[in-house]
């Protein structure tokens, strides 16, 4: 049977750190601080704002809470990014996606300014990835990168498999197991929705990593037995028999994995909490060079 990769704790020790950080931070009088704008009532996005603002509360970090209606016009958000790009008391800011189809997602997260990019989504610090630079990285990507190390599990020499392009995911992890050293080195297969035969790429990995937002998309067939198996999917099934409606599920089959994979992250329980995670990291990542630049 294959070893569950459990999420919540790596975390969850990685959030300690991260609060010991902060609280001696604080102690020096910089307060790690991070402006969370949601637009609109979408549930998904509501849950999680709320997840992430308990994360940074527990962690002791400032949280400014900003929300806008769903008809707010791309003018008023993006000045109130522009408010929050001016605050000395924000260090990172995350505007909450998707947004409503009127306004340009692009274009808002541009006015981000990159020294500020707690999601590390501005084709500044993605620019910076690409490169090999140090910068702050997308949050999920590298949640995932973490999740690997804390497990013990190398990357050096190592085929890995994404399936999935996103600009999100698949492409900044690409790129960041690419590069050099710890977490990196590995040789990078990226599949997608006109990847053809994509079995018989999956079939090649020695860690496959699942980010093609589609439930059950990667069955036992198609994993190398004693593969690792990341699954990054999150989507929401219609199930009666729960509360609110409907249940999650990744983009594997996880009980058919069980007899085939080394080692798998759950669904949910995996993924999701490195990624929250890595947001609390970027806000510290952030103070801290606030911290440098006031002598503090």
């Amino acid at each position: 049977m294959a070893e569950i990769l459990d999420g919540r704790k790596i975390a969850s020790a990685m959030r300690e750190d991260i609060r010991r950080e902060t609280e001696r931070l604080a102690g020096r009088g910089v307060r790690p601080g991070l402006a969370v704008i949601l637009v609109g009532e979408d549930p998904a996005s509501v849950s999680y704002v709320t997840a992430k603002e308990k994360a940074l509360e527990e962690a002791g970090m400032f949280s400014l809470d900003r929300r806008l209606p769903e008809s707010a016009a791309e003018e008023e958000l993006i000045r109130l990014v522009e408010e929050c790009n001016a605050d000395p008391r924000v260090d990172g800011i995350l505007v909450q996606l998707p947004l409503p189809k009127h306004i340009n997602e692009e274009r808002v997260l541009l006015s981000i300014h990159p020294s500020k990019d707690a999601d590390g989504f501005h084709p500044f610090n993605l620019g910076k990835l690409m490169l090999g630079q140090d910068s702050f990285y997308p949050c999920t990507p590298y949640g995932i990168i973490k999740l690997l190390a804390a497990a013990g599990v190398g990357t050096r020499g190592r085929h890995v498999v994404i399936v999935g392009r996103s600009p999100t995911v698949g492409k900044p992890l690409a790129n960041l197991l690419l590069g050099k050293g710890e977490g990196g080195d590995a040789t990078v297969t990226v599949c997608h929705s006109a990847t053809d035969g994509l079995a018989r790429h999956t079939r090649q990995a020695d860690i496959l990593i699942a980010a093609a937002g589609k439930a059950g998309l990667i069955t036992a067939d198609m994993v190398k037995p004693g593969a690792l198996v990341i699954d990054v999917g999150v989507n929401r099934i219609p199930d009666a028999s729960k509360k609110k409606g409907f249940r999650l599920r990744g983009d594997t089959d996880f009980e058919g994995l069980q007899s085939v994979a080394s080692k798998i992250t759950p669904v949910p329980g995996g993924v999701g909490p490195m990624t929250i995670t890595m947001l609390l990291y970027n806000t510290l990542k952030a103070a801290k060079a606030r911290g440098r630049q006031s002598g503090q």
